[in-house]
């Protein structure tokens, strides 16, 4: 029998602090997991960042298997909290930065699957957001946290609802992922033609390849006035150029649309990121609305196609090539916001015919994509009510 009981109850809660710059070095470097790493329920390990704890510091903030970790902070309130199982996967001691607050089961009392099953129920269901608090940015407190009302059955049956979570939400996991992959081969395919190309232009081949010609003889770039429908158009870095509602709140740099100098965005329009282009935030538009001006949003010349030309800037971007021609950077993002510059670029002059008929095999994939991002929203709210049901009672004997 379940008994009603408060978070500190069945788990330890701990915040983590912020770190100074002088941190960044030391005789004690050691990778740390942030908000960033945490994404889903599960770890984000293609970005660990390192830093220096000291052997004290180490000793608070080291990680073991089982700990559970949910963000406390978030520039949106739907994505205040999500929640992974430290599992283990990187050697040695790892620590935990001040956006994240880590939950330590307790020895006897809690499950550590269970708790995380547990986070990722109150995330998804509302209860952290429901505790956030701020202005422009939310926040969740560990005395919030520790506060937290559970239901907790005996062990053996936290053991045995983490088991039947664990089996059910993974066959909808692997649902989803087989359904991305078959995107994902189509996309593939499209860029390793796209590279044959490049391959075979004088970028690669001097003497005897396609010729190139300046990027800002291919494009033509535009000044529209703002386009007052309230779409902020946003290039999102996976190459999706689209209206920022019509998206998740991640995957692109912030950049204000409220200023005079903002522009207007046509569907159909190339649209590239002056700052983030060569992370890949280059797309062809698939809205109307308006953009900051740190956008360089452009149409081809001639008789060219708009989604074959954003597909080749965006293929060169992600290799690599873009960014040799940066005079600057910041932090992580690669400053092509002058178009003087970005103009200069050498790109491969296509002929119309190839570059129509790759446009147009880019095209045949949109309502794929679409039908595919509909099936996942649904098999994604399935698991939610799933896990939603495990802790209401439903799935409990």
């Amino acid at each position: 029998m379940s008994r009603v009981t408060t978070l500190r109850s069945v788990a330890e809660v701990a915040l983590g602090r912020q770190r100074s710059p002088q941190h960044e070095m030391g005789s004690h470097i050691v990778p740390y997991l942030r908000a960033a790493n945490v994404k889903d329920g599960a770890l984000e390990l293609s970005d660990v960042k390192e830093m220096n704890f000291s052997p004290g510091e180490q000793k608070f903030f080291a990680l073991r298997p089982g700990d559970v970790l949910i963000t406390e902070g978030s520039g949106s309130l739907g994505s205040v909290g999500a929640s992974t199982v430290w599992g283990g996967e990187l050697a040695g001691t790892v620590c935990f930065q001040n956006t994240l607050l880590r939950l330590r089961p307790r020895d006897g009392v809690t499950d550590s699957r269970f708790l995380s099953w547990w986070a990722r129920f109150a995330f998804g269901s509302g209860v952290f957001a429901s505790i956030a608090t701020g202005a422009n940015i939310y926040h969740i407190s560990a005395e919030r946290v520790r506060g937290l009302p559970i239901s907790l059955p005996p062990l053996e049956e936290q053991c045995r609802l983490a088991n039947l979570l664990d089996t059910e939400i993974e066959k909808i996991n692997s649902l989803i992922s087989k359904k991305r992959a078959v995107l994902r081969l189509i996309e593939e395919k499209i860029d390793s033609r796209i590279l044959h190309i490049i391959g075979e232009s004088s970028l690669v081949r001097p003497n005897s390849g396609l010729p190139a010609l300046p990027a800002g003889r291919v494009l033509k770039k535009l000044n529209r006035p703002i386009i007052a429908n309230g779409n902020t158009i946003t290039a999102f870095r996976d190459g999706q150029v689209t209206a920022r509602s019509m998206r998740r709140s991640e995957g692109y740099t912030l950049t204000s649309t409220l200023e005079p100098q903002g522009q207007g965005v046509e569907v159909g329009d190339v649209v590239v990121h002056g700052l983030d282009g060569f992370a890949g935030a280059i797309g062809t538009s698939e809205a109307t609305g308006s953009c900051s001006p740190v956008y360089h949003v452009c149409t081809p010349r001639g008789n060219g196609d708009s989604h074959f030309q954003s597909r080749l800037l965006r293929v060169l971007a992600t290799s690599g090539y873009l960014g040799l021609f940066a005079t600057s950077t910041r932090e992580r993002a690669v400053d092509f916001r002058n178009w003087g510059l970005f103009g200069r670029i050498p790109v491969p002059a296509v002929p119309d015919e190839v570059q129509k008929e790759i446009g147009a095999w880019i095209r045949s994939t949109r309502p794929l994509r679409l039908a595919l991002e509909h099936s996942n929203s649904l098999a994604t709210e399935r698991r939610q009510a799933f896990i939603n049901a495990a802790f209401s009672g439903d799935l409990r004997s």
